[in-house]
């Protein structure tokens, strides 16, 4: 899944559209819960380099917040990264080169928005 059609897939399926935090970055865009704010998926352009792999070509990616023991298997995975910018135990970095299949893409984006949910407490 590269980066229009997984922002196609968040509009359509969670009716939210990215906002771009920061002036340095305009193209990076974060996707947020209405109701709370929290971000559930931040897309990026992140030199090659920066995740530890070789070129200075930038690479689309996608910060997904992830269950630290899937985070663990996913990583010996190809198209997934420790979380860049974001915190390693909770996060984690795929990439939108096509290398991570559209199917697990929706399915960590899933858990993304349900992990940063909105808590709904019994009385």
């Amino acid at each position: 899944m590269d980066r229009t059609a997984l922002e196609k897939y968040i509009r359509n399926n969670y009716g939210t559209e990215p906002d771009h935090p920061w002036i340095k970055y305009p193209n990076y865009g974060v996707f947020r819960h209405s109701s709370n704010k929290k971000w559930f998926a931040v897309i990026m352009d992140v030199p090659k380099v920066k995740l530890g792999l070789q070129g200075e070509e930038v690479l689309q990616v996608v910060n997904f917040k992830c269950d630290p023991i899937l985070i663990g298997s996913l990583l010996g995975e190809k198209g997934f990264f420790p979380a860049y910018h974001m915190s390693k135990a909770s996060w984690i970095t795929v990439a939108l080169d096509g290398s991570v299949a559209d199917d697990k893409m929706k399915l960590l984006l899933d858990m993304s928005f349900e992990a940063t949910a909105p808590k709904t407490h019994k009385k």
